[in-house]
Formats: structure tokens, sequence, C-alpha cells
């Protein structure tokens, strides 16, 4: 009898996350890429536009690529001393690359110094985790900052990592995170790097496109079981306003998140004072407080849940594909 590992591996990574969260005496593997992507940065964003599109566009396959190739050449070797040490270390890969209780104990380093009504620690401790502007923000925008940061990293940090684990195992759950990793170091829409990042951004909205939708269904199947979920009227929420916002992925936990909360999320921002005015989701017209932030971490701990159970399900259903690590056959 084989017994295969997919299913046992997605599970898995998200029990080590949910209980351990991101390792804080171990060196993270998404350090490492970054350190490898900052160099590039510095030697290849040169030139004329054409040329660092088309330096951007390698940068992008050599990390991807070569971080993919790493930890296939890792998995095999162990896996030639014993397929339970590939087994170990394609689910200590994929729970690396899971950053669930991360994301929740960042919301909740803001909702705490807000409900000792200390704005000035709840502005510092949102700078940790936006890139807006936070001084003088009011409790509400605070709050908004943090409910969109959840919704939109439930998918970057949580959903796709596991999708991509159900695709190619952990190689490829830390694959993605060197495509999430380029697309927040390089994708920015600027002068700087409008042509350098230009690959990094589209390769990151490819690989969020389908978790991205996945996301919403999941969040708005755990929200069956939160009560108070606004759920017939977050679905027309999710239909309206999903497209509306910049990034194509984001918008769809955004929007679904903002109708299940009966809030409405996006507006005025400020990046270094520059004002930047994002299209509304959601029809509330109440004040966000700090009670929010507990209902977002709900959806998304929930929600990854269900994403995770879908996962299984449909490595069930297709056969249980996956390397055998017990034989007693």
């Amino acid at each position: 009898m084989i017994i295969y590992t997919t299913g046992f591996l997605l599970v898995s990574a998200l029990i080590m996350d949910f209980i351990f969260g991101d390792p804080r005496r171990f060196p993270h593997p998404t350090a490492g890429i970054g350190w490898c992507i900052s160099r590039m940065i510095k030697r290849w964003n040169l030139g004329s536009a054409a040329e660092r599109k088309r330096r951007g566009i390698w940068m992008a396959v050599c990390i991807t690529g070569g971080v993919w190739a790493a930890g296939a050449l890792i998995i095999s070797l162990l896996t030639l001393l014993h397929p339970l040490l590939g087994l170990g270390g394609s689910v200590w890969m994929t729970y690396s690359a899971v950053a669930a209780k991360g994301l929740k104990e960042a919301a909740e380093a803001v909702k705490k110094p807000l409900e000792a009504d200390n704005l000035q620690e709840a502005e510092k401790a949102l700078s940790m985790i936006v890139g807006r502007d936070t001084a003088g923000l009011s409790e509400s925008e605070i709050v908004r900052g943090t409910v969109e940061t959840v919704a939109e990293n439930t998918v970057d940090g949580v959903t796709s990592p596991i999708f991509w684990a159900l695709i190619g195992g952990g190689p490829a759950a830390m694959a993605y995170r060197a495509v999430n990793t380029l697309d927040s170091m390089a994708g920015y829409k600027n002068d700087n790097f409008s042509s350098f990042g230009w690959a990094s951004a589209r390769l990151d909205d490819a690989a969020n496109w389908l978790p991205a939708r996945l996301t919403s269904a999941a969040i708005w199947v755990a929200a069956l079981a939160v009560p108070g979920s606004r759920k017939r009227a977050a679905l027309t929420v999710l239909r309206r306003d999903a497209r509306k916002h910049p990034s194509p992925n984001s918008g769809w936990s955004e929007a679904l998140v903002a109708g299940l909360l009966g809030v409405t999320l996006g507006g005025t921002n400020y990046y270094n004072g520059i004002r930047s005015q994002r299209a509304l989701m959601g029809d509330g017209k109440r004040q966000l407080h700090a009670q929010d932030i507990t209902r977002s971490i709900y959806y998304l701990y929930g929600g990854a849940v269900v994403f995770t159970i879908f996962c299984v399900a449909v490595w069930w259903i297709l056969g249980g594909w996956g390397v055998p690590f017990v034989d007693k056959s």
C-alpha cells in the first residue's frame, strides 16, 4: 500500500504555521531571496527603458527558476537519503512560504494600542505592514489600513503558497514566494521600476490570478460560521467592486471582506506626502472600529482552512498524486 504525500503536505504546513508562525531564530528563506533580488536590482536596473525591461525579465526568470531548482534539488537529495526526509523538506518549504500567523500577529499589534486609545503606537504598528503614510490617521483610517492589508495578504501570504504547493510541492511554494518577493521589491509603478519591474509585477499577477478568485469563495464559505457576516450583501459588493482595485487580484478579497463587514474600504491614501485616490469598495457608511480587525482575522484563518480543504479535495478527486513515503506492498 502506498500512502501519498500532497494532502499531508498541505495540511501539515498550514497547521505548523498556525502553531509556530515564522521561526524567529532560524534563517528564513525569504530573507535570502530578498538579498539576491536587492543585489540584482543594484547591478541590473541601469540603462535605457528597453534595457531595464529586458534585464528585469531575466531577473524574474533567474530568481524564480533558481529558487525552484534549488528547492527541487534539495528535495531530491533528501528523498535519496529517505523518502520521509524528502517529505519533511517539502513540508518545511511550504510552511516557510505561508504566513498566516505572522499576518495575524501584525494585525493584532495594531489592534492592541487602538483598544488602549494609543493612536501613536497604532500608527507605528501599521507603518510596519503598509507602504502608505500613517502619521495623523484617525482610528477608522488605521483600522481600514489594517483590514485591507489582512484581506489582500490572505492571498499573497497564505492561499497562493498553498495553491502552488498543491501544484508542485515545497519547491513550487518557494518559487511562488520568490515571485511575490520580486513584486514587493521591484514591481513599483514609478520611473525607477516601471520598466525594470514590469516582468516581476506581471508574473505576480499571473501567479495570484486563480488563487485570488478561489480565496474569495473560501472566505465567503468560512463566513458562514462567523455571526453577523453580511453574506448576501458581500456577493453583491464582490461582483460590483472587485475589479475597481488597481491590482487585478487584490480587489477580490478586499471587496468581499468589505461586504462581509458592512464597511467601505479604499479611499484616500498618502505615499510620501503624495495623494493617491483608491476606488471605494463596499456599501458601509459606519466608521470602522478595532473589532473589525478581529473579524478580518477570522476571515483570514477561516478562509485559509476552507481553501486548504478544497485543495486537498481536488488532490484526492484527481487521483492523489504525490511522492510515496510509505510502501507496505
